[in-house]
């Protein structure tokens, strides 16, 4: 019960990653609140998880704030934020064929991705960030990924986000250090979920070969991680982005 009587939030908590550390937190004593965009997958979530569903876009500031204000009034504190809600809309920045070009990225992809990943993770700390200042402990663990790590072909709006999400992190550990409040990220490999089932099979073949341990993760495992980070056994953490990508190789 590393989490016994604290308070978390998850986003994107209905699917993934985000579902299965709300398992996990709720098995480990937290009284948990999830949200995502999906009412019928999130309330069925929450049923069977045992925790708090909420119906939030992240991108959407005054939303965001309803709901972290709601969720304080009901539980009068919160203890731990997983910015967890991402999106992806791939594709090259531009397309040549012949010299000529035949296609770029829309723009409309690109603005959706910053909106959800970035934005949604700016409004979210934005909007618990006094309650855990005023209370004076807290912490916040964003989600990144390698690719913004270490970019990725064909990702710019996606990369852009995960390694804008990384430098926000370093800013607001130093931000809240003198709160007690600390702010980490995980940056996942590639993790066995929904979007990563939805790729063509020779495509998850080929980057199986960049797995030195020759699978991919289970989202339990960066649950895992998110636990370690919330709980007080990281209580020095803080500013700190951890790779959990079993040893992956992008670009070769």
């Amino acid at each position: 019960m590393r989490l016994k009587g604290k308070t978390a939030l998850i986003t994107g908590g209905t699917l993934g990653i985000g579902k299965a550390t709300a398992k996990l937190f709720v098995d480990q004593g937290a009284d948990v609140f999830i949200c995502g965009r999906n009412e019928e997958v999130g309330k069925k979530a929450a049923e069977e998880l045992g925790c708090t569903y909420h119906r939030v876009d992240v991108s959407d500031r005054q939303v965001v704030q309803v709901w972290v204000d709601d969720v304080v009034g009901k539980t009068g504190k919160v203890d731990i934020l997983i910015n967890n809600a991402g999106i992806t809309r791939d594709g090259l920045l531009v397309k040549v064929k012949e010299g000529e070009l035949v296609k770029q990225l829309a723009e409309e992809d690109f603005d959706l991705v910053v909106s959800v990943n970035l934005k949604g993770t700016f409004n979210c700390t934005q909007a618990v960030a006094p309650y855990m200042i005023k209370q004076g402990s807290g912490s916040i663990i964003n989600t990144s990924s390698v690719v913004g790590l270490d970019g990725n072909f064909g990702q710019t709006g996606y990369v852009a986000t995960k390694a804008g999400i990384v430098g926000m992190t370093k800013v607001w550990a130093r931000e809240f250090g003198r709160f007690n409040v600390r702010v980490n990220a995980i940056a996942p490999g590639s993790i066995q979920t929904e979007i990563l089932e939805s790729m063509p099979e020779k495509f998850l073949t080929e980057l199986k070969k960049h797995q030195p341990l020759g699978r991919f993760g289970q989202p339990e495992e960066i649950a895992y991680a998110n636990l370690f980070l919330a709980s007080d056994e990281a209580s020095f953490v803080s500013g700190a982005t951890l790779r959990v990508d079993g040893a992956l190789v992008l670009g070769t």
